[in-house]
Protein backbone atom coordinates (compact mmCIF):
# COMPACT_ATOMS: atom_id res chain seq x y z
CA UNK A 1 0.00 0.00 0.00
CA UNK A 2 1.63 3.36 -0.84
CA UNK A 3 1.93 6.14 1.45
CA UNK A 4 -0.61 8.19 -0.25
CA UNK A 5 -3.12 5.54 -0.35
CA UNK A 6 -2.17 4.91 3.19
CA UNK A 7 -3.07 8.46 4.19
CA UNK A 8 -6.39 8.47 2.28
CA UNK A 9 -7.34 5.16 3.74
CA UNK A 10 -6.70 6.04 7.45
CA UNK A 11 -8.93 8.66 7.57
CA UNK A 12 -11.66 7.57 5.64
CA UNK A 13 -11.06 4.42 8.06
CA UNK A 14 -11.86 6.79 11.13
CA UNK A 15 -14.83 8.32 9.63
CA UNK A 16 -16.15 4.49 9.17
CA UNK A 17 -15.21 3.71 12.60
CA UNK A 18 -16.87 6.20 14.51
CA UNK A 19 -19.05 6.17 12.63
CA UNK A 20 -20.43 2.99 13.35
CA UNK A 21 -19.35 3.18 16.93
CA UNK A 22 -22.02 5.76 17.42
CA UNK A 23 -24.08 3.77 15.53
CA UNK A 24 -23.97 1.23 17.98
CA UNK A 25 -25.21 3.34 20.54
CA UNK A 26 -28.05 4.58 18.66
CA UNK A 27 -29.63 1.94 17.17
CA UNK A 28 -28.14 -1.61 18.52
CA UNK A 29 -28.74 -0.41 22.19
CA UNK A 30 -32.14 1.75 21.38
CA UNK A 31 -34.48 -0.73 23.25
CA UNK A 32 -31.50 -0.48 25.78
CA UNK A 33 -31.94 2.77 26.00
CA UNK A 34 -35.34 3.67 25.41
CA UNK A 35 -36.65 0.81 28.09
CA UNK A 36 -34.38 2.80 30.99
CA UNK A 37 -36.76 5.88 30.11
CA UNK A 38 -40.17 4.17 30.68
CA UNK A 39 -40.48 3.74 27.15
CA UNK A 40 -42.57 0.35 26.45
CA UNK A 41 -41.68 -2.15 23.71
CA UNK A 42 -44.71 -0.46 21.34
CA UNK A 43 -43.35 2.66 22.17
CA UNK A 44 -40.33 1.88 21.10
CA UNK A 45 -41.22 0.44 17.64
CA UNK A 46 -43.11 3.57 17.37
CA UNK A 47 -39.99 5.80 17.94
CA UNK A 48 -37.70 3.88 15.33
CA UNK A 49 -40.80 3.41 12.88
CA UNK A 50 -41.42 6.97 12.72
CA UNK A 51 -37.27 7.65 12.18
CA UNK A 52 -37.03 5.18 9.62
CA UNK A 53 -40.14 7.06 8.01
CA UNK A 54 -38.57 10.17 8.07
CA UNK A 55 -35.25 8.83 6.85
CA UNK A 56 -36.45 7.14 4.17
CA UNK A 57 -38.06 10.35 3.12
CA UNK A 58 -35.23 12.49 3.28
CA UNK A 59 -32.63 9.51 2.14
CA UNK A 60 -33.23 10.17 -1.70
CA UNK A 61 -34.02 13.91 -1.34
CA UNK A 62 -30.29 14.86 0.37
CA UNK A 63 -29.19 12.47 -2.93
CA UNK A 64 -30.52 14.03 -5.29
CA UNK A 65 -29.36 17.32 -4.17
CA UNK A 66 -25.75 15.86 -3.91
CA UNK A 67 -26.10 14.33 -7.39
CA UNK A 68 -26.69 17.87 -8.64
CA UNK A 69 -23.29 18.33 -8.58
CA UNK A 70 -23.81 21.93 -6.44
CA UNK A 71 -22.23 23.20 -3.33
CA UNK A 72 -23.91 20.67 -1.37
CA UNK A 73 -21.46 17.86 -1.53
CA UNK A 74 -21.05 14.35 0.42
CA UNK A 75 -18.24 15.88 2.76
CA UNK A 76 -20.75 19.05 3.85
CA UNK A 77 -23.34 16.73 4.20
CA UNK A 78 -21.46 14.22 6.38
CA UNK A 79 -20.43 17.24 8.41
CA UNK A 80 -23.94 18.75 8.89
CA UNK A 81 -25.15 15.55 10.18
CA UNK A 82 -22.49 14.56 12.59
CA UNK A 83 -22.75 18.21 13.91
CA UNK A 84 -26.79 17.65 14.80
CA UNK A 85 -26.10 13.82 15.96
CA UNK A 86 -23.55 15.51 18.37
CA UNK A 87 -26.10 18.39 19.63
CA UNK A 88 -28.78 15.67 19.78
CA UNK A 89 -26.70 13.42 22.22
CA UNK A 90 -25.66 16.01 24.56
CA UNK A 91 -29.27 16.97 24.63
CA UNK A 92 -30.18 13.40 25.70
CA UNK A 93 -27.29 13.37 28.11
CA UNK A 94 -28.66 16.46 29.95
CA UNK A 95 -32.07 15.43 30.10
CA UNK A 96 -33.14 13.49 33.00
CA UNK A 97 -36.41 12.49 32.32
CA UNK A 98 -39.71 13.46 29.71
CA UNK A 99 -40.77 10.61 27.29
CA UNK A 100 -41.99 13.12 24.96
CA UNK A 101 -38.93 15.10 24.56
CA UNK A 102 -36.92 12.24 24.62
CA UNK A 103 -39.23 10.51 21.80
CA UNK A 104 -38.57 13.78 19.70
CA UNK A 105 -35.01 14.05 20.29
CA UNK A 106 -34.09 10.32 19.71
CA UNK A 107 -36.29 9.66 16.50
CA UNK A 108 -34.72 12.90 14.94
CA UNK A 109 -31.02 11.38 15.66
CA UNK A 110 -31.53 7.88 14.50
CA UNK A 111 -33.23 9.34 11.14
CA UNK A 112 -30.09 11.95 10.81
CA UNK A 113 -28.05 8.73 10.76
CA UNK A 114 -29.61 6.93 9.04
CA UNK A 115 -29.38 9.52 6.13
CA UNK A 116 -25.49 10.34 6.66
CA UNK A 117 -25.20 5.86 6.03
CA UNK A 118 -25.19 6.01 2.02
CA UNK A 119 -23.43 9.25 1.93
CA UNK A 120 -20.34 7.53 3.74
CA UNK A 121 -20.12 4.94 0.86
CA UNK A 122 -21.18 7.82 -1.97
CA UNK A 123 -18.02 9.98 -0.71
CA UNK A 124 -15.70 6.76 -1.27
CA UNK A 125 -16.35 6.65 -5.32
CA UNK A 126 -16.31 10.12 -5.46
CA UNK A 127 -12.72 10.44 -3.75
CA UNK A 128 -11.55 6.97 -5.88
CA UNK A 129 -12.56 9.37 -8.63
CA UNK A 130 -10.70 12.29 -8.06
CA UNK A 131 -7.72 9.99 -7.39
CA UNK A 132 -7.44 9.63 -3.93
CA UNK A 133 -7.60 5.76 -3.52
CA UNK A 134 -8.83 4.36 -0.59
CA UNK A 135 -8.94 0.49 0.42
CA UNK A 136 -13.16 0.75 0.87
CA UNK A 137 -13.24 -2.81 1.92
CA UNK A 138 -10.48 -2.38 4.64
CA UNK A 139 -12.31 0.92 5.55
CA UNK A 140 -15.94 -0.07 5.52
CA UNK A 141 -14.98 -3.40 7.34
CA UNK A 142 -12.44 -1.73 9.81
CA UNK A 143 -15.68 0.25 10.62
CA UNK A 144 -17.62 -2.72 11.81
CA UNK A 145 -14.92 -3.65 13.94
CA UNK A 146 -15.58 0.11 15.49
CA UNK A 147 -19.21 -1.04 15.88
CA UNK A 148 -18.03 -4.56 17.35
CA UNK A 149 -15.44 -3.11 20.08
CA UNK A 150 -17.87 -0.57 21.02
CA UNK A 151 -21.00 -2.59 21.82
CA UNK A 152 -18.47 -4.91 23.87
CA UNK A 153 -17.38 -2.50 25.87
CA UNK A 154 -20.76 -0.86 26.46
CA UNK A 155 -22.99 -3.42 26.87
CA UNK A 156 -20.73 -4.06 30.21
CA UNK A 157 -20.16 -0.48 31.08
CA UNK A 158 -23.91 0.18 30.99
CA UNK A 159 -23.89 -1.97 33.80
CA UNK A 160 -21.88 0.06 35.65
CA UNK A 161 -22.44 3.57 34.93
CA UNK A 162 -26.23 2.88 33.50
CA UNK A 163 -27.40 4.13 29.76
CA UNK A 164 -26.09 7.64 29.99
CA UNK A 165 -22.68 6.33 29.09
CA UNK A 166 -24.42 5.49 25.89
CA UNK A 167 -24.42 9.24 24.87
CA UNK A 168 -21.15 10.22 26.66
CA UNK A 169 -19.30 7.94 24.47
CA UNK A 170 -21.28 9.20 21.17
CA UNK A 171 -20.21 12.56 22.29
CA UNK A 172 -16.76 11.46 22.43
CA UNK A 173 -16.64 9.51 18.58
CA UNK A 174 -19.02 12.60 17.04
CA UNK A 175 -15.99 14.97 18.01
CA UNK A 176 -13.16 13.34 16.53
CA UNK A 177 -15.38 12.55 13.39
CA UNK A 178 -16.05 16.32 13.35
CA UNK A 179 -12.40 16.84 13.31
CA UNK A 180 -11.24 14.04 10.87
CA UNK A 181 -14.72 15.03 8.37
CA UNK A 182 -13.22 19.01 8.50
CA UNK A 183 -9.90 17.73 7.25
CA UNK A 184 -10.60 15.34 4.68
CA UNK A 185 -10.71 17.67 1.77
CA UNK A 186 -10.64 16.25 -1.79
CA UNK A 187 -8.10 17.86 -3.82
CA UNK A 188 -8.96 20.15 -6.05
CA UNK A 189 -9.46 18.93 -10.11
CA UNK A 190 -11.54 19.45 -12.83
CA UNK A 191 -15.24 18.34 -12.44
CA UNK A 192 -16.17 16.46 -14.95
CA UNK A 193 -18.28 18.21 -17.83
CA UNK A 194 -22.33 16.75 -17.42
CA UNK A 195 -22.69 15.50 -21.54
CA UNK A 196 -25.63 15.97 -23.10
CA UNK A 197 -26.82 12.77 -23.28
CA UNK A 198 -26.36 12.11 -19.23
CA UNK A 199 -29.68 12.77 -17.52
CA UNK A 200 -30.21 12.38 -13.69
CA UNK A 201 -33.25 10.64 -12.58
CA UNK A 202 -34.33 12.63 -9.84
CA UNK A 203 -38.19 11.59 -10.16
CA UNK A 204 -38.99 8.67 -8.28
CA UNK A 205 -41.00 7.28 -10.97
CA UNK A 206 -38.33 7.96 -13.61
CA UNK A 207 -35.62 6.24 -11.57
CA UNK A 208 -37.83 3.30 -11.34
CA UNK A 209 -38.72 3.23 -15.07
CA UNK A 210 -35.08 3.80 -15.64
CA UNK A 211 -34.18 0.91 -13.06
CA UNK A 212 -36.91 -1.61 -12.96
CA UNK A 213 -34.46 -4.34 -11.40
CA UNK A 214 -32.65 -2.46 -9.35
CA UNK A 215 -36.08 -1.35 -7.72
CA UNK A 216 -37.27 -4.81 -7.22
CA UNK A 217 -34.19 -5.56 -5.58
CA UNK A 218 -34.43 -2.84 -3.16
CA UNK A 219 -37.89 -4.47 -2.29
CA UNK A 220 -36.05 -7.88 -1.65
CA UNK A 221 -33.67 -5.79 0.37
CA UNK A 222 -36.51 -4.50 2.41
CA UNK A 223 -37.44 -8.22 3.38
CA UNK A 224 -33.98 -9.25 4.08
CA UNK A 225 -33.32 -6.30 6.50
CA UNK A 226 -37.17 -6.49 8.40
CA UNK A 227 -35.23 -9.67 9.64
CA UNK A 228 -32.02 -8.05 10.74
CA UNK A 229 -33.61 -5.29 11.76
CA UNK A 230 -35.68 -7.13 14.19
CA UNK A 231 -32.82 -9.12 15.83
CA UNK A 232 -30.65 -6.18 16.14
CA UNK A 233 -33.33 -3.38 17.59
CA UNK A 234 -34.89 -6.59 19.95
CA UNK A 235 -32.37 -8.65 20.60
CA UNK A 236 -32.17 -7.72 24.45
CA UNK A 237 -35.92 -8.95 24.22
CA UNK A 238 -34.94 -12.22 22.08
CA UNK A 239 -32.21 -13.44 24.70
CA UNK A 240 -33.79 -13.10 28.01
CA UNK A 241 -35.77 -16.09 27.91
CA UNK A 242 -32.67 -17.76 26.84
CA UNK A 243 -30.96 -16.36 29.74
CA UNK A 244 -29.01 -13.85 28.40
CA UNK A 245 -27.80 -10.80 29.72
CA UNK A 246 -26.69 -7.48 28.44
CA UNK A 247 -23.63 -8.41 28.61
CA UNK A 248 -24.19 -11.09 26.48
CA UNK A 249 -26.07 -9.28 24.14
CA UNK A 250 -22.80 -7.03 23.76
CA UNK A 251 -20.48 -10.36 22.69
CA UNK A 252 -23.11 -11.43 20.66
CA UNK A 253 -23.60 -7.92 18.60
CA UNK A 254 -19.63 -8.12 19.33
CA UNK A 255 -19.33 -11.26 17.50
CA UNK A 256 -21.19 -10.19 14.25
CA UNK A 257 -19.49 -7.34 13.81
CA UNK A 258 -16.01 -8.35 14.00
CA UNK A 259 -16.32 -11.43 11.59
CA UNK A 260 -17.79 -8.80 8.97
CA UNK A 261 -13.89 -7.32 8.50
CA UNK A 262 -12.38 -10.21 6.84
CA UNK A 263 -15.33 -10.57 4.34
CA UNK A 264 -15.47 -6.49 3.53
CA UNK A 265 -11.21 -6.29 3.48
CA UNK A 266 -11.29 -9.06 1.45
CA UNK A 267 -14.30 -7.87 -1.21
CA UNK A 268 -12.53 -6.72 -3.89
CA UNK A 269 -10.82 -10.04 -4.50
CA UNK A 270 -13.93 -11.69 -3.92
CA UNK A 271 -15.66 -9.87 -6.67
CA UNK A 272 -12.65 -10.49 -8.89
CA UNK A 273 -14.23 -14.67 -8.71
CA UNK A 274 -17.36 -13.90 -7.83
CA UNK A 275 -19.94 -11.68 -9.68
CA UNK A 276 -21.66 -9.21 -7.57
CA UNK A 277 -25.38 -10.47 -8.63
CA UNK A 278 -23.96 -13.79 -6.99
CA UNK A 279 -22.51 -12.22 -3.93
CA UNK A 280 -26.16 -10.50 -3.40
CA UNK A 281 -27.68 -14.08 -3.48
CA UNK A 282 -25.65 -15.24 -1.33
CA UNK A 283 -26.02 -12.53 1.07
CA UNK A 284 -29.82 -13.25 1.14
CA UNK A 285 -29.54 -16.91 1.94
CA UNK A 286 -27.03 -15.92 4.87
CA UNK A 287 -29.98 -13.52 5.90
CA UNK A 288 -32.18 -16.67 5.73
CA UNK A 289 -29.92 -19.13 7.75
CA UNK A 290 -29.22 -16.21 10.40
CA UNK A 291 -32.88 -15.65 11.16
CA UNK A 292 -33.81 -19.66 11.30
CA UNK A 293 -31.10 -20.29 13.79
CA UNK A 294 -32.14 -17.70 16.04
CA UNK A 295 -35.58 -18.73 15.50
CA UNK A 296 -34.61 -22.71 16.69
CA UNK A 297 -31.95 -21.18 19.45
CA UNK A 298 -32.23 -22.79 22.39
CA UNK A 299 -28.99 -21.19 24.52
CA UNK A 300 -26.69 -18.37 23.77
CA UNK A 301 -24.25 -20.80 22.35
CA UNK A 302 -26.56 -20.69 19.16
CA UNK A 303 -27.68 -17.22 19.32
CA UNK A 304 -23.68 -16.67 18.97
CA UNK A 305 -23.32 -19.09 15.94
CA UNK A 306 -26.40 -16.92 14.36
CA UNK A 307 -24.78 -14.00 14.42
CA UNK A 308 -21.49 -15.56 12.89
CA UNK A 309 -23.26 -15.53 9.92
CA UNK A 310 -22.93 -11.88 10.10
CA UNK A 311 -19.99 -12.67 8.10
CA UNK A 312 -21.85 -14.24 4.61
CA UNK A 313 -24.84 -12.00 4.98
CA UNK A 314 -24.72 -8.32 5.91
CA UNK A 315 -20.62 -8.41 5.90
CA UNK A 316 -21.58 -9.29 2.33
CA UNK A 317 -24.73 -7.19 0.94
CA UNK A 318 -22.90 -3.97 2.43
CA UNK A 319 -20.07 -3.99 0.48
CA UNK A 320 -21.91 -5.79 -2.85
CA UNK A 321 -24.46 -3.25 -2.55
CA UNK A 322 -22.09 -0.34 -2.99
CA UNK A 323 -20.56 -1.86 -6.00
CA UNK A 324 -23.74 -3.30 -7.58
CA UNK A 325 -25.23 1.12 -7.62
CA UNK A 326 -21.40 1.56 -8.91
CA UNK A 327 -22.19 -1.29 -11.87
CA UNK A 328 -25.53 -0.65 -12.48
CA UNK A 329 -26.45 3.38 -12.27
CA UNK A 330 -25.61 6.59 -14.18
CA UNK A 331 -22.52 8.68 -13.11
CA UNK A 332 -25.51 10.57 -12.12
CA UNK A 333 -28.09 8.63 -10.22
CA UNK A 334 -25.08 7.24 -7.87
CA UNK A 335 -25.63 8.71 -4.90
CA UNK A 336 -29.01 8.10 -5.24
CA UNK A 337 -28.59 4.44 -5.91
CA UNK A 338 -26.67 4.62 -2.95
CA UNK A 339 -29.69 6.37 -0.77
CA UNK A 340 -32.23 3.68 -2.31
CA UNK A 341 -29.77 0.43 -1.27
CA UNK A 342 -30.29 2.06 2.21
CA UNK A 343 -33.74 3.11 2.51
CA UNK A 344 -34.39 -0.96 1.58
CA UNK A 345 -32.39 -1.12 5.21
CA UNK A 346 -34.42 2.23 6.52
CA UNK A 347 -37.44 0.38 5.23
CA UNK A 348 -37.09 -2.75 6.92
CA UNK A 349 -36.37 -1.00 9.95
CA UNK A 350 -39.62 0.68 9.58
CA UNK A 351 -42.02 -2.47 9.13
CA UNK A 352 -39.92 -4.29 12.24
CA UNK A 353 -40.30 -1.83 14.15
CA UNK A 354 -44.05 -1.53 13.84
CA UNK A 355 -44.61 -4.80 13.17
CA UNK A 356 -42.35 -6.27 15.83
CA UNK A 357 -42.80 -4.28 18.49
CA UNK A 358 -46.33 -5.36 18.80
CA UNK A 359 -45.76 -9.05 18.17
CA UNK A 360 -43.08 -8.34 20.81
CA UNK A 361 -46.11 -7.38 23.35
CA UNK A 362 -48.74 -9.45 21.96
CA UNK A 363 -46.85 -13.10 21.22
CA UNK A 364 -43.41 -12.98 22.21
CA UNK A 365 -40.28 -12.72 20.78
CA UNK A 366 -40.32 -16.51 19.03
CA UNK A 367 -43.37 -15.90 17.49
CA UNK A 368 -41.82 -12.36 16.17
CA UNK A 369 -38.94 -14.70 14.68
CA UNK A 370 -41.71 -16.95 13.05
CA UNK A 371 -42.74 -14.01 11.01
CA UNK A 372 -39.34 -12.73 10.27
CA UNK A 373 -38.02 -16.01 8.90
CA UNK A 374 -41.47 -15.77 6.54
CA UNK A 375 -40.47 -12.48 5.41
CA UNK A 376 -36.89 -13.08 4.59
CA UNK A 377 -37.48 -16.62 2.34
CA UNK A 378 -39.69 -14.10 0.38
CA UNK A 379 -37.11 -11.16 -0.05
CA UNK A 380 -34.92 -14.36 -1.71
CA UNK A 381 -37.51 -15.32 -4.00
CA UNK A 382 -37.75 -11.49 -5.15
CA UNK A 383 -33.92 -10.98 -5.11
CA UNK A 384 -33.56 -14.10 -7.85
CA UNK A 385 -35.94 -12.45 -9.88
CA UNK A 386 -34.83 -9.50 -9.95
CA UNK A 387 -31.26 -9.85 -10.92
CA UNK A 388 -32.84 -11.88 -13.48
CA UNK A 389 -34.44 -8.06 -14.42
CA UNK A 390 -31.14 -5.93 -14.01
CA UNK A 391 -29.40 -8.82 -16.55
CA UNK A 392 -31.72 -8.85 -18.91
CA UNK A 393 -31.61 -4.81 -18.78
CA UNK A 394 -28.37 -3.79 -19.06
CA UNK A 395 -28.74 -6.70 -22.16
CA UNK A 396 -31.18 -4.87 -23.77
CA UNK A 397 -29.13 -1.96 -23.34
CA UNK A 398 -25.82 -2.69 -25.15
Amino acid sequence: MTSTRKFWTLRYIIINATYFAVYSGIHAYASVFLLEKGFSNTLIGITLALANILSVVFQPFVAGLIDKQGKLTNRNVSMASTALLLIGSVLLLLIKNGIVVIFIIFALIYMVQMVYQPIITAMYFEYEAAGCHIYYGLARGLGSVGFAVTSFFTGRAIGKFGVNILMILDIIFLTIALIVLYFFKKPKTETPKIEKNEVAHNNLFSFIKTYPGFMLFVLAAVCFFFAHNAINDYMIQIITPLGGTEAQMGIAVSCAAFLELPTMALIDKIIKKISVKNLLLISGVAFLIKTLLMLIAPNMIVVYISQAMQMFAYAVFIPAGAYFVNQTMERLDQVKGQAYINVSITLGGVFSSLVCGRLLDIKGPHFMLIVSFAVTTVGLIIAFLALKVVAISRKNRS
